[in-house]
């Protein structure tokens, strides 16, 4: 019996707990790899796995969390990847003779920033984790378990790479912050979107806090979820006692809680951090009392960007049609010149006009259309937080788009063509995806309303033999201009209700009936009113066109689907006298303040800016005026949760680009930060994505920072902060096994450098933690440590 069978007759499946809090009780040194014992100490590994398997655990996890092309070459991850498999194996044997066991293959992160923010290509990430599941998979485990990801690309890339090595059930869980977001900004509902989109088999959240705190995030994920949730928290925040790292609940306590969200539908459940198997025994005790509640698919029309979802249906909804070179010659230039800022700028220009949704059209003659596409959907996902539409008839360019986008796009798009179809479904199955569908066939255009239906039905029937629900399909009853034919807009708006009776999603190209004729924005907006009483979903339009943003604003208000009417209030009102949403570009001052381009997080734009504005502004005024309050402003937003953590680096990137020109026109001591700060990744832990993160800021704001790398020796480190005679020292961790050698660290540097200020952070740390180990600092996230250096510097 397979993993997923046993989870479909059973109703839940029970995992194991924390593998490196069980080696340390073995005698795992603080920063000794653990995933090495597989092969040095392989019977305690596998005593570790059998007292899991006692415990009633139905899936252990190999020991390989930490194995990556990173740490070790291909033959010594194949080497320890068998080992740590055949170890959990052998552990399986006496326990598979009652019930049966499996072995997943754990894969953890690689602690990289991925670019556009680190140098970890998306296929650099996918080849390290093609490289562990082919192992795994050649070694026998029955399942692939991607967990404690906290950005949602890496975690996008191991999934990937496990469809494209292995045919295994595949689970997903992310680790979350306490916004109730993962560290790139992705809401548990945006993660679900894309990881379901593409293909996991079940999809939780692990690790992050202990099973109360951690529950918010899980009902979230359970409210949207269509296939099984998992459920791993830790046994709370660890804190020190008596010199060992204890954690805060007990295993009863663990249970209860882990079996209050077992009962709101989470059937894969287990423990993370602190949790040794009297946890897991507990919880599986807790659990055989528990009636599990069956989850009723929730299919919805659900698109994402890395951060969050539009629902298509819930109310109309706004795509952007700017990024379109059709009929605009400055965005051709713009296309075949790679000026990326110009589309850049179109986008945040759209995203302020209240777009809901992006589409993006690069086609140009003469161009490579797949290398412009791709480009643009990788740097338009970093500067805005709106869902793309990728619109092309390319399939090549389609898929190289579709591959790196970070969510759930919505493909523009598929035709009742066979040729269409075939070239457009598998790749929205493999990689996921909503797809505008075309009432038109090899025929053409049909003139009448059942002809136009007759090809939607033919659609929806060829999707679902790809696998693809009707949900996921948004039909386009075709706008044909009025100046061609006089029934154009009867029959389009009869087809659309149409679409509707059948209970499809609608889309149409609004612009297209004014084609030809006077005064088209008059036209278009009454059209628009009049598709939106026979029930569109979806309009493409041009967000930043009064008249259409008034149809539309006027239409949700009087619909009850405007709270307070706000959004009518706010838009409309405030701009009737304009006439306009809102400007376009930097020429005409949609970018048009050092400000305005540093918060949109527009590179180019801040350096043309500078260099204008050093013509006639002291430097120190664009620093005073300019530069600080945008920092502010994207910071005081990231800490109300409306800015991501993506949005806040990328601003602070184009604040270094306007302070590297200034400083060429002042002195340097006059622009850079005198605190001094030292920072590393503890002995034995190679994930830094969150040192890297506090590096880029801390250096954007002005600090001279020195990096250590990580996995860094105690001496290194002391050293580094006596020869610098640093000001401050930060040190991270995140795992279990490691949090306890920065202890270690902290005593040391206390002791021979206590003129240097000690902040601490990482997955495991918490502010207990911190003051019990006697740090100076907690550093929640990448904001706070900025915070503390400015205090220390103020002070100096």
């Amino acid at each position: 019996m397979k993993v997923l069978d046993v989870l479909r007759k059973n109703g839940t499946l029970f995992l194991d707990g924390a593998t490196g809090t069980s080696l340390i009780g073995l005698g795992l040194k603080a920063g000794e790899r653990s995933e090495e014992w597989n092969i040095t100490s392989p019977e305690k590994v596998e005593s570790v796995h059998a007292a899991y398997y006692a415990a009633g655990a139905d899936v252990v996890c190999s020991n390989t969390f930490g194995v990556n092309a990173f740490r070790y070459n291909e033959d010594e991850i194949e080497k320890l990847v068998f080992a740590a498999v055949e170890n959990a194996k052998k552990a399986a044997e006496p326990f598979s003779r009652e019930k049966p066991r499996f072995v997943a293959l754990d894969v953890g992160p690689t602690g990289k920033m991925l670019a556009p923010f680190g140098d970890l290509t998306f296929e650099g990430a996918v080849d390290n984790f093609k490289k562990i599941i082919k192992a795994g998979a050649k070694a026998g485990a029955d399942l692939v378990f991607i967990e404690t990801f906290s950005d949602i690309s890496e975690t996008r890339a191991a999934l990937i790479a496990a469809k494209e090595t292995c045919d295994l059930p595949i689970f997903v869980s992310n680790a979350y912050g306490e916004d109730g977001n993962m560290l790139s900004g992705t809401t548990p509902e945006a993660a679900v979107c894309t990881l379901e989109a593409l293909g996991a088999d079940a999809i939780g959240c692990n690790c992050s806090f202990g099973p109360t705190a951690l529950s918010a995030v899980a009902k979230r994920i359970l409210e949207v979820a269509n296939v099984p949730v998992i459920f791993k928290p830790n046994a709370d925040m660890p804190v020190e006692s008596d010199g060992k790292t204890v954690y805060g609940i007990t295993p009863k306590e663990f249970a209860s809680a882990v079996s209050k969200i077992a009962e709101a539908g989470a059937s894969v459940v287990g423990g993370c951090c602190g949790t040794d198997p009297e946890y897991i025994s507990e919880t599986v005790k807790a659990l055989s009392k528990v009636t599990h509640k069956a989850k009723k698919p929730a299919y919805r029309s659900v698109i994402s960007s890395a951060f969050h979802t539009v629902e298509i249906g819930d109310k109309p909804v706004v795509i952007g049609e700017r990024i379109n070179p059709t009929g605009k010659k400055r965005l051709k230039e713009a296309v075949k010149n790679k000026e990326f800022s110009f589309i850049l700028e179109e986008a945040v220009a759209q995203k302020k006009a209240g777009a809901d949704i992006l589409d993006v059209n690069v086609g140009v003659v003469g161009t490579d259309e797949s290398e412009i596409l791709s480009e643009a959907v990788f740097r338009l996902q970093s500067v805005v937080d709106t869902p793309l539409c990728i619109d092309t008839s390319d399939a090549d360019a389609l898929e190289r788009a579709l591959r790196l986008y970070s969510g759930k796009a919505l493909v523009n798009s598929v035709s009742g063509k066979r040729e269409s179809m075939e070239a457009v479904f598998p790749l929205v199955k493999k990689y996921g995806g909503a797809v505008v569908c075309l009432t038109l066939d090899e025929n053409g255009i049909p003139d009448s309303v059942n002809g136009r239906v007759v090809i939607a039905k033919k659609i929806v029937a060829e999707a679902e033999r790809y696998g693809i629900g009707k949900h996921d399909l948004i039909f386009d009853a075709l706008t044909v201009a009025v100046s061609a034919s006089k029934d154009a807009g009867v029959i389009c708006l009869e087809t659309l209700s149409a679409l509707k009776k059948l209970g499809l999603n609608t889309v149409l190209g609004i612009s297209n009936i004014s084609f030809g004729l006077p005064l088209r924005e008059k036209l278009n907006s009454t059209f628009f009113t009049l598709a939106l009483a026979r029930g569109l979903d979806a309009a493409i339009i041009d967000p930043t066109c009064y008249e259409m943003q008034s149809a539309y604003r006027s239409f949700l208000a009087i619909g009850g689907k405007d709270e307070d009417i706000k959004k009518y209030v706010e838009q409309i009102g405030s701009n009737e006298k304009s006439g306009a949403i809102t400007p376009l570009t930097t020429n005409n001052a949609a970018i048009g303040s050092l400000k305005d381009a540093i918060t949109a997080g527009l590179k180019d734009a801040c350096a043309a800016i500078t260099e204008r504005a050093l013509k006639d502004t002291a430097p120190l005024d664009i620093i005073n005026s300019q530069i600080m309050p945008a920092l502010d402003e994207v910071g005081m937003g990231f800490e109300n949760k409306t800015v991501y953590l993506p949005q806040l680096l990328l601003s602070a990137e184009c604040a270094k680009v306007a302070f590297d020109i200034i400083k060429k026109n002042m002195p340097r001591s006059s622009v850079e930060k005198k605190t001094v700060i030292v920072i590393a990744t503890v002995k034995g832990d190679v994930h830094d994505i969150g040192k890297n993160i506090v590096k880029l800021l801390l250096e954007n704001y002005g600090f001279p920072v020195i990096d250590l790398g990580k996995d860094v020796d105690d001496g290194v480190i002391l050293d580094a902060v006596l020869k610098r005679r640093a000001d401050i020292l930060g040190l991270s961790a995140l795992m279990t096994t490691t949090a306890a050698k920065m202890k270690d660290t902290v005593a040391l540097v206390k002791e021979k450098a206590g003129f240097c200020r000690i902040m601490v952070g990482g997955a495991v740390v918490s502010e207990e933690y911190a003051n019990a180990i006697g740090a100076d600092y907690y550093a929640k996230d990448a904001l706070s440590s900025v915070k503390f250096a400015e205090s220390v510097e103020k002070s100096k």
